[in-house]
């Protein structure tokens, strides 16, 4: 197997993600010019909206080669409201680089972003940027790691200067120092000894490096122990070894803006983040069997594959982003949808350099390509072969919170917009439709204003569509106090045959956050497996359905607990129309209750404007949680129901001139209080 990195690039928005993949293009020789977000020529932001507003959207996947080594990288949005686009990229990852900013440090979305990746336990390294910025510290930054993030940061190079003063870094592993002052394209690298005025903190720096890898090694420990030189290729293997083990996270300083530190970092993807043979065997699922297995990533193994993402192209069809655990994958080749139990045909497979891509013949294990042309795949979907069927964990996304009505400008524009909602509802599995069924409007969902905003803007623009859109709405949830048995009773002639089915169901309020469950407490001797099917799938689309306003019902346990069964007239129909009804007419009875999503905020404000901010976000309902102060901003964390932070965006920017950020992510459902 040839050696890969799969790594992913994630920070908080506005940290230097897409200017530092630019600079990681430029010097791996992808790209012959360097694009600036700024100037909207990013070659990773390659949406026209990506670069209207600056920020990256989807992730764009690319490839590119350093000392001969394959490295894929996705580079995910910083914004929290493209999560899916983060939670995809993160589930096909082996390694990620983590972007805090010299000067804010570890950001509301670096956090939110980091704990992604420790729940698909990805071993990551970290890069310091904007070093030359005004207020940068690097050591508050590392200090910043130990708290937010609970990490092991271990400094492998600490800048020369700062702010205005940056002019390069000072490798600890090595002791010596790196300037690219000859070259203002950053491309040629010159070395020089440690200036004696900072060769007393290098060598501090350097022993806490020996003092964190003894911790781990015998043999760093005895050398040092016994007054010898330690071996650079021993620190390096103990660096990588523990890295991947997820104990230090290595951590890197540069501006990447002028283009300063990048070839470290380039160094540091290869020798500290794993290859796909680093990491353990796989989990999956037999379809057949139900059993669980350990998947080797071999690449003479039974094909295997996850579709982590799909892109629609106007030419192209669907692009299906897949990731290959096991076997290899063939251009011309049929390929078998386990999910879907489906044959797909792999057209044309693509290597991915941002929008541009070229052909491949065949990807194996370990690497990440694009086939084009498949009809049924979805994101999350496992493909592999007839004989070995097998799933692999599916990625997992919220649910979203946020709708607005859209309707076409005419009526003959209907069947054009319901099949551009589908496509993107198949792009972005946190964007969802549905209608209404008393008013016959399309609903859409998704995970914030501006997310919807972004895919509103896709259907005006990208496919020229003209149509009306209502104001935001908050996407409620139902839930129910207290527990309550009923018996439903379902009698109906059809065609002249009797229908009959009686079941008795059980349902409880479960703690918030637990989701639903459904447990057949019934032996299966009772009736054929059919039926309980039927009664499953009732209970399923009473969920989704709600109980009184029609939302999504939500933290609800529910118990079949008997059944009357005649082989003479019961029907599969007759079961799941009782569970249905036994459902909402139970729920009806143990006191419903309206749940609103309440959000978790942060705002970054300068010092001058925290009285103003708080006030006005009390006013809106928030709670404040924290203030936090650092040297030129206050960083506030509160908490408020999603319906009160409508038009904040523009509120906090009348605020503070213009200066202000913030954040929000969705953070629970609470009882909405009435009146409110």
């Amino acid at each position: 197997m040839k050696e890969i990195r799969n790594i992913g690039i994630m920070a908080h928005i506005d940290a230097g993600k897409t200017t530092t993949t630019e600079r990681i293009l430029y010097y791996t020789g992808k790209s012959h010019k360097i694009g600036e977000v700024d100037d909207g020529e990013a070659t990773m932001d390659w949406m026209e909206q990506e670069q209207d507003r600056g920020i990256t959207i989807t992730s764009a996947a690319t490839t590119c080669f350093w000392r001969d080594i394959q490295i894929n990288i996705i580079d995910t949005p910083g914004h929290v409201d493209f999560t899916a686009e983060v939670e995809r990229s993160l589930r096909v990852l082996d390694g990620a680089i983590g972007i805090f900013c010299a000067v804010g440090g570890v950001e509301p979305q670096s956090e939110t972003v980091w704990h992604q990746a420790d729940h698909y336990h990805i071993p990551r390294i970290a890069y310091v940027n904007k070093m030359d910025r005004l207020g940068a510290n690097f050591y508050d930054v590392l200090d910043d790691m130990k708290q937010k993030l609970k990490s092991n940061p271990l400094a492998l190079y600490l800048p020369i200067g700062i702010e205005s003063e940056f002019e390069g870094v000072i490798d600890l592993l090595r002791m010596r120092e790196i300037r690219w002052d000859r070259d203002p394209t950053g491309i040629e690298m010159d070395f020089f000894p440690i200036h004696p005025d900072r060769l007393p903190l290098a060598e501090k720096w350097h022993e806490k490096i020996i003092d964190q890898l003894s911790a781990h090694s015998d043999e760093v420990t005895e050398l040092f122990l016994e007054g010898e030189d330690i071996p650079l290729d021993l620190l390096q293997k103990v660096i990588r070894t523990e890295t991947i083990n997820q104990n230090i996270i290595p951590v890197f300083c540069g501006a990447s803006v002028k283009n300063i530190g990048i070839q470290p970092l380039l160094d540091g993807i290869l020798d500290y983040l794993p290859t796909p043979m680093d990491l353990p065997p796989i989990h999956g699922h037999h379809a057949k069997t139900d059993e669980d297995l350990i998947i080797a990533r071999e690449e003479d193994g039974h094909p295997l594959a996850l579709v982590f993402k799909i892109q629609t192209d106007r030419e192209a069809g669907a692009l299906n982003f897949i990731r290959v655990y096991s076997g290899t994958v063939k251009k011309g080749s049929v390929i078998f949808n386990i999910n879907k139990r489906k044959r797909e045909r792999v057209h044309r497979l693509l290597r991915m350099h941002s929008n541009r891509h070229e052909s491949l013949d065949s990807i194996s294990a370990g690497d990440i390509a694009v086939i084009v042309g498949m009809k049924f795949s979805q994101t999350g979907d496992t493909l592999g072969s007839e004989g070995y069927q097998v799933f692999l964990e599916k990625p997992t996304f919220p649910e979203p919170v946020i709708s607005v009505a859209i309707e076409p400008k005419t009526l003959s524009d209907r069947d054009k917009l319901t099949k551009i909602l589908e496509t993107l509802s198949i792009e972005d599995p946190t964007f969802t439709v549905k209608e209404n069924e008393e008013t016959g409007q399309l609903i859409i969902s998704g995970m914030g204003e501006l997310h919807l905003d972004v895919l509103v803007t896709r259907i005006l623009k990208d496919f020229k569509l003209a149509a009306n859109i209502g104001k935001p709405q908050v996407t409620y949830r139902e839930s129910i106090k207290k527990t309550v048995i009923h018996t439903e009773k379902f009698h109906r002639v059809i065609a002249g045959k009797d229908n009959t089915a009686s079941i008795t169901l059980t349902v409880a309020p479960l703690s918030r956050g637990t989701g639903n469950q459904y447990i057949n407490d019934v032996p299966k001797k009772r009736m054929p497996k059919e039926f309980f099917s039927s009664i499953q799938r009732g209970i399923e689309g009473g969920f989704s359905s709600g109980i009184i306003f029609g939302y999504p019902a939500y933290d609800i346990g529910v118990t079949l607990t008997d059944v009357e069964y005649s082989e003479m007239t019961s029907t599969t129909f007759a079961f799941e129309a009782a569970a249905s009804m036994g459902f909402d007419n139970t729920c009806r009875k143990a006191e419903p209750v309206l749940l609103e999503p309440v959000m978790r905020i942060d705002v970054m404000i300068p010092n001058d404007f925290v009285g103003e901010v708080i006030s006005h976000l009390t006013s809106r309902g928030g709670i404040i949680h924290s203030l936090e102060s650092k040297l030129t901003i206050e960083h506030i964390r509160a908490e408020s129901p999603l319906v009160n932070m409508f038009g904040y965006t523009t509120s906090l920017r009348s605020l503070t001139q213009g200066r202000g950020t913030f954040a929000m992510e969705f953070s629970h459902f609470a009882q909405k209080e009435e009146g409110k």
